[in-house]
């Protein structure tokens, strides 16, 4: 699938808060935590709880959430499909970061192991 210009602004301009609800459905109905949830974002980001609180709180957009973010250098190897876009092929910067973030969801509901989402083994 081709990313279009207004399907990267939608992505900025999409509110995290509207999200995150959904990827904790997502992995609790799969049998994991939002512990690990929080622990996969905190990989990706940066965010400790305290930190991801406040932005939900805000109602920050994606793009602003991932300006506040400091992107785990490992984040490269998160590849695939998600969503029916190939990761390592999208060429807006945010969309690839917003798409990263819906792969390891995906991956932690999948019940893929902590270590294989983090990409530490």
């Amino acid at each position: 699938m081709k990313v279009t210009p207004e399907h990267n602004e939608r992505m900025a301009k999409m509110i995290f808060a509207s999200v995150y609800p959904h990827y904790v459905k997502k992995v609790e109905i799969k049998g994991r935590t939002k512990a690990e949830l929080h622990q996969a974002i905190e990989w990706l980001t940066g965010f400790d709880e305290k930190k991801l609180n406040e932005i939900i709180e805000e109602k920050a957009t994606f793009e602003t959430f991932f300006k506040k973010a400091n992107l785990n250098p490992n984040a490269k190897l998160i590849t695939g499909v998600i969503c029916g876009y190939r990761i390592e092929e999208i060429e807006n910067h945010l969309t690839r970061q917003v798409r990263y973030l819906d792969k390891l969801v995906d991956e932690l509901a999948k019940g893929k192991k902590m270590e294989k989402i983090l990409r530490t083994s």
